[in-house]
């Protein structure tokens, strides 16, 4: 089974509470995924707070469900490795949706994966494993900066350093960019532009001031409307009409 590598892209949204200004985050997330773009969730815990809200813990599934993303709730403690499973998790499924797509378009639309016979299946998932590792990358985080997260962002950053360093061992062309929200002037503030290495977190994260409300869907539209002017640029520039959507984009 060969199919043409494409580019992911991907919204990595790490909050620890929930949205209260600006537009519908799971209406956003499913604008997202209709341009093609999965946006996965992580909620951040407090230790000493074991009960997450439940309005919280029920957007944070609802945003990700309405992307087709994953989500995980976890504990500031265990961010570093969760951002990592997360990611990696969050690109797998995005190609499994895409080759279910491809067999539906070949055997009949209730067919996925699970439907094929073993010999068949260890096949598939070879080629799963293989673009998880070569295809290209396109990612924004998207960092809640409200005043809840003043005491988590240092874990954030740390986190987001295991995840580029995680992340550069892969074949394929990483790319990200970062944002907070809200920002000092706006619902939304660009801490790093596309970059290949988070090599200038701790220098952006100097310019986070933590505090005030939550906008999580503007945010989301914010990586949409970024990810839209990136693709019509490189037409531009190359003429190409390549698409990366979830099902196109291969």
């Amino acid at each position: 089974m060969e199919m043409k590598k494409g580019t992911l892209r991907q919204v990595l949204l790490i909050t620890d509470g929930c949205s209260n200004h600006g537009e519908d985050p799971i209406a956003m997330a499913a604008l997202a995924r209709e341009h093609g773009i999965t946006i996965n969730v992580i909620g951040i815990l407090e230790e000493n707070s074991p009960e997450y809200h439940q309005k919280g813990l029920r957007e944070v599934e609802e945003i990700a469900l309405s992307g087709g993303g994953i989500s995980q709730i976890v504990y500031t403690t265990q961010l570093s490795q969760t951002v990592q499973m997360v990611t990696k998790k969050g690109m797998t499924q995005t190609i499994h949706g895409v080759i279910n797509s491809e067999l539906q378009q070949i055997l009949g639309k209730e067919s996925t994966i699970e439907d094929l016979p073993p010999e068949k299946r260890g096949e598939v998932m070879e080629v799963v494993d293989d673009l998880g590792e070569t295809m290209d990358l396109e990612l924004i985080i998207l960092v809640d900066a409200s005043g809840s997260m003043e005491k988590k962002l240092a874990t954030v950053q740390e986190s987001l350093i295991d995840l580029s360093i995680s992340l550069n061992s892969r074949i394929g062309f990483n790319q990200f960019a970062l944002f907070a929200f809200p920002g000092k002037r706006d619902e939304t503030e660009l801490l790093i532009d596309w970059t290949p290495k988070l090599n200038s977190l701790t220098q952006a994260f100097t310019k986070i001031s933590s505090g005030g409300i939550t906008p999580t869907g503007p945010a989301i539209k914010a990586a949409i409307h970024e990810f839209t002017n990136r693709r019509s640029k490189r037409r531009l520039i190359t003429g190409d009409e390549e698409e990366y959507s979830e099902g196109s984009g291969f």
